[in-house]
């Protein structure tokens, strides 16, 4: 096994959800996604998919069909994309790979915006390059954000920086890049000539006005050093379909395809139907969702903000809600841990995240019954003896 592979941490999340299985009173909160099943349109075209005998391979892009829908349902939120800078993807973390792939080689330098999804800064650092964490600047308090120090990432990003990898809306923090600093971020790239990938799958989980959070597809040229990554997970209820796609730049489809084909072949035929199916109902289903989510964020954040103490920003975006409480959770593992153990609530630990997030803790809000969040509260109300 090489040493890279060997040394990269398991994870954090699943050590905890690993000490809940099997509990039927556990109240989980861990992982990202709602507790709605897909709805009923898109299984059924996935099952009339296989149906008709669907179990064949497509083309390495995925569908025509699918991606001349994915053109029109980007460009309907942004720029205009063709339909030749979409290729469709065996789920958005499969995108980020295969962006990865297609930009690194050993030693290359990646700078990365942190806190962040562990598997981000992971997958530069299995094919041997050098990863850049520039942290995020956490609240003082309830009444703050977690912001961006735009002057020391522009002074990471240098010349000899091959690829800048920002998640926003960010899991876990919610912090979201504003259009000055996307366009500014742009701007320096174009000048050091680094790649920019923009891991943006959480632009429909949006509260803050607007269909969609600000994304650089709004700003960049269609020959920008960029790539823009999405999922159908979040914004469509489909974890576990597996399911994503990639906005390139003009000319880079060919590429793409061949490294599609190393690795995975092509998406599914059935799932990319049922991918056709969420997005002829994207116009009324995911405000909806987005409806549904932020009416759960404000029931936990303001149940949240009233223990004393807690540190935590109202997240602009994603189905997060990231706090950290004094004196409890330096360890956030261990508290993680104590949490399912003895009061039945399942959390993300912050260091699941990285360093820069240890003695913080992620609660996951994207719940069918809101009821359940209150239920999670007073288990940590008992937890914390208030």
């Amino acid at each position: 096994m090489r040493p890279t592979i060997e040394q990269l941490p398991a994870s954090r999340i699943r050590e905890v959800a690993n000490a809940g299985l099997g509990r039927s009173d556990v109240l989980a909160f861990w992982f990202g996604e709602s507790d709605e099943v897909t709805p009923e349109p898109v299984r059924q075209a996935a099952a009339d998919s296989l149906a008709r005998g669907e179990t064949f391979y497509s083309h390495n892009l995925g569908l025509a069909e699918l991606r001349e829908a994915l053109a029109g349902y980007t460009s309907s939120l942004h720029r205009p994309v063709s339909m030749d800078r979409v290729a469709v993807t065996s789920s958005g973390v499969s995108a980020l790979m295969l962006a990865t792939q297609l930009l690194v080689g050993a030693a290359d330098e990646v700078v990365v915006v942190v806190p962040v999804w562990p598997n981000l800064p992971a997958q530069p650092a299995i094919l041997g390059a050098n990863v850049v964490r520039v942290p995020l600047v956490p609240p003082r308090s309830n009444e703050g954000a977690w912001t961006l120090d735009l002057e020391r990432l522009l002074a990471a990003v240098t010349p000899a920086t091959r690829m800048l990898l920002v998640n926003a809306p960010n899991n876990p923090t919610g912090w979201t890049l504003t259009r000055a600093e996307q366009q500014a971020l742009l701007d320096h790239c174009r000048r050091t000539g680094t790649w920019i990938v923009a891991d943006e799958v959480y632009e429909r989980v949006w509260f803050d006005g607007g269909a969609a959070a600000p994304s650089f597809l709004d700003i960049a040229e269609p020959d920008d050093r960029l790539i823009v990554v999405h999922s159908f997970s979040k914004s469509f209820l489909m974890t576990g379909w597996r399911l994503g796609w990639m906005v390139l730049p003009a000319g880079h489809d060919g590429a793409v395809a061949k490294l599609i084909e190393f690795n995975s072949s092509c998406a599914p035929v059935f799932v990319q139907r049922a991918g056709l199916a969420a997005l002829a109902d994207a116009e009324r289903s995911v405000p909806a969702l987005a409806a549904r989510l932020r009416a759960c964020r404000d029931r936990l954040v303001d149940g949240l903000q009233r223990l004393p103490g807690l540190t935590l920003a109202r997240p602009r975006g994603g189905m997060y809600a990231f706090f950290r409480l004094p004196g409890v959770s330096d360890d956030s593992l261990a508290f993680a841990k104590r949490l399912v153990a003895e009061h039945g609530l399942g959390l993300a630990p912050g260091v699941a995240f990285g360093p820069e997030a240890e003695g913080w803790l992620r609660w996951c809000f994207a719940s069918r019954d809101p009821a359940r969040l209150d239920q999670g509260l007073e288990r940590l109300r008992t937890a914390l003896r208030l």
